[in-house]
């Protein structure tokens, strides 16, 4: 029975684990601090029922057992919450601009340039999108440019610009006419 314990509290530990350390690494301070202390508890629950009986291996399997899931639950909960932004940088042969005017419209910032390649000059577009909007930037690009080189990372930190009250405006905005469209 004990063993069953170790392994629920440790699906509970591990999972609040993951997600204390994105928000300390995203800067949530206040956030990562609650966590924290909640995280705590659980974990000297979990130790103090293996600690209480060092002979029965069942706790200590549950322990790690309970670890492994609780990882992969916390993997699985933390791409579901994706927390931050992402900048991906589009490098593209020709200025596409029914792409650059897609992505706009659908909420993306985009900023483009001119930049040397191997052998020609090609077009880079800069975009910033929330990271919940990953898998539909790349299925907007790749519906315009197949053969689109695309690179994201995670910015630490940004200031001003376009990035926060347009996309938002801009979203609206298309979601609606969507909306309107879709309506006989």
């Amino acid at each position: 029975m004990s063993a069953i314990l170790v392994f629920i509290v440790q699906l509970l530990y591990v999972p609040i684990l993951t997600i204390r350390t994105i928000m300390m690494v995203k800067g949530m301070k206040e956030r990562a601090a609650a966590m924290g202390m909640l995280e705590g508890i659980i974990y000297v629950v979990a130790l103090g029922i293996v600690f209480s009986d060092l002979s029965n291996y069942y706790n200590m399997i549950a322990y790690a057992l309970g670890f492994a899931v609780g990882l992969y639950i916390g993997a699985i909960i933390e791409e579901k919450l994706a927390i931050g932004y992402l900048t991906f940088e589009v490098n593209i042969p020709t200025r596409n601009q029914e792409l650059i005017d897609r992505l706009r419209e659908v909420g993306f910032s985009v900023s483009t340039s001119a930049v040397e390649g191997m052998s020609s000059t090609r077009y880079q577009l800069d975009c910033t999108a929330r990271r919940d909007r990953e898998k539909e930037f790349i299925r907007v690009v790749s519906e315009y440019e197949p053969a689109a080189f695309i690179v994201s990372f995670e910015p630490r930190s940004f200031k001003g610009g376009y990035i926060t009250k347009a996309m938002k405006r801009r979203r609206e905005k298309y979601l609606k006419k969507k909306k309107n469209s879709e309506q006989p």
